[in-house]
């Protein structure tokens, strides 16, 4: 028997009582995310699987697991609703697989906040709050599918980014609480600063199993769009509209060519007008539709969420952020993206050169955001399939020509995706909560073997 099998016999051995699955097809899906975005982590990724899938009902059980993993020198991946775009539920070793879907209570709900457990869904935990008068500040575009310790390890921002900033942004979250990997393991309570040390660190230093989060007054939304003759204009538009504080949650650019992958929208979205989709207060559409009207374009839909999904039409929120690139593969799979942040201030001028010098390679897509309470804009272009040098050659002019920043989706590691840089806070923390360096490995440039304790197999 090998090393790796003994390793995971003595795992199920230690963690007898609570759910696995071990059949291949199961553990094949519950391996895999949304990295069929890329062609490049495609063939990385594409074929590596974990050996067993170990699904917890409690916290309890996760520290049950938490152990079994340590004692026994397993890898560990976690895995929520599997919809990053990164492989970062991907097993790069094998070893277990630790779905956190059922540790899912929404645990209590109070003004101005929510305690939650790490597995919940987030439709079903804005539906919680929305109860109770209030609403999430932000949330990621794949809401019905995704869990908010998910979107904490993966996520940056998204719909609501406009009004509230990035999830890392001060007062989004005031707590997390993370289980240690390790013989006995720990439960750590991080607060303040303390939470970027598992903030967007794809599940390497920690298990996340609670989360406080602030939240917000609710709003029924109204879900719409402008028109406008001119990606320029539409770009204007949306940034004044920004910059004049017009109450809205989400305000999407769409360029026209996008037109025929939203063929729901027929006339709503027609191919010779560009589009700015909108989730925008009621006692603010009038203003809204004035500035419309001022920059030359018009309203083509004005509809709550409840009769825009009567009227068989996408919610506003489905029509931006990464699930514009979701729109364009389900028709076409010669597409993939990138996710650009553009520098300070914007202008418009240079994302109509963008257009031009990319031509019919690239289709573009704007999102309006706060960063530091400061308006940050990105994009997530998608971008015709020629090779791993022609993308990054793409990557390269973007960042030296144009001065963007490119968080490269193409990557398998944080550090080359979107970080830049290792963080020593997060490998640090890891040392802490990770010491054997089990979970998630490959997924972190900052790690070496050197740093993992070694104190033999208990």
């Amino acid at each position: 028997m090998t090393a790796p099998a003994r390793g995971i016999g003595a795992f199920r051995t230690r963690i007898d009582g609570i759910r696995c699955l071990d059949d291949p097809k199961t553990v094949t899906q519950r391996s895999r995310d949304y990295y069929w975005y890329s062609p490049i982590l495609t063939e990385l990724l594409d074929g590596l699987t974990g050996d067993l899938v170990v699904i917890p009902q409690t916290q309890d059980d996760v520290l049950r697991v938490a152990a079994a993993v340590a004692r026994s020198r397993v890898p560990l991946t976690l895995r929520g609703g599997g919809t990053g775009n990164y492989g970062q539920c991907v097993p790069l070793e094998g070893g277990v697989i630790m779905d956190m879907t059922r540790v899912n209570r929404v645990i209590d709900i109070q003004p101005g906040r929510v305690r939650v457990e790490a597995g919940a869904r987030i439709a079903r935990l804005d539906k919680a709050a929305n109860a109770t008068g209030q609403q999430l500040l932000m949330w990621p575009s794949t809401r019905q599918i995704a869990t908010i310790g998910g979107f904490l390890a993966g996520g940056s921002g998204g719909i609501g980014s406009l009004r509230h900033g990035m999830l890392r942004d001060p007062g989004n979250i005031s707590r997390v609480r993370v289980v240690t990997v390790e013989d006995t393991p720990q439960i750590i309570d991080l607060h303040g600063d303390d939470i970027q040390k598992v903030q967007h660190a794809y599940g390497t230093n920690g298990i996340v199993v609670e989360l406080d989060l602030a939240l917000t007054a609710f709003t029924d939304w109204i879900h719409g769009a402008a028109l406008f003759d001119g990606y320029d204009r539409a770009l204007h538009f949306a940034r004044n509209a920004q910059e004049a504080g017009l109450d809205c949650y989400l305000l999407t650019t769409v360029e026209r060519r996008f037109s025929a992958y939203y063929r729901r929208f027929g006339d709503l979205f027609p191919p010779n007008r560009d589009a700015v989709f909108t989730m925008v207060a009621p006692d603010a559409l009038a203003a809204f539709r004035g500035c419309v009207e001022a920059e030359g374009g018009r309203m083509s839909f004005a509809m709550t969420q409840d009769d825009v999904r009567k009227a068989g039409l996408l919610p506003a929120y489905e029509c931006g952020w990464n699930h514009t690139t979701l729109q364009a593969l389900k028709a076409d799979k010669g597409w993939t993206y990138l996710q650009v942040a553009y520098p300070r201030p914007f202008e418009t001028d240079l994302v109509m050169r963008q257009m031009r010098r990319c031509g019919d390679t690239v289709y573009w897509h704007h999102e309006m955001a706060r960063m530091q309470g400061q308006v940050q804009i990105f994009a997530l272009p998608i971008v015709r399939w020629q090779g791993r040098d022609a993308m990054y050659a793409l990557i390269d002019e973007l960042e030296e020509r144009d001065g963007c920043t490119v968080f490269d989706p193409h990557a398998v590691t944080i550090e080359d995706g979107g970080m830049k840089e290792i963080d020593k806070d997060q490998i640090e923390f890891k040392k802490r909560a990770d010491p054997y360096g089990l979970m998630n490995p490959g997924k972190t440039r900052g790690w070496t073997e050197d740093l993992a304790r070694d104190d033999g197999l208990n």
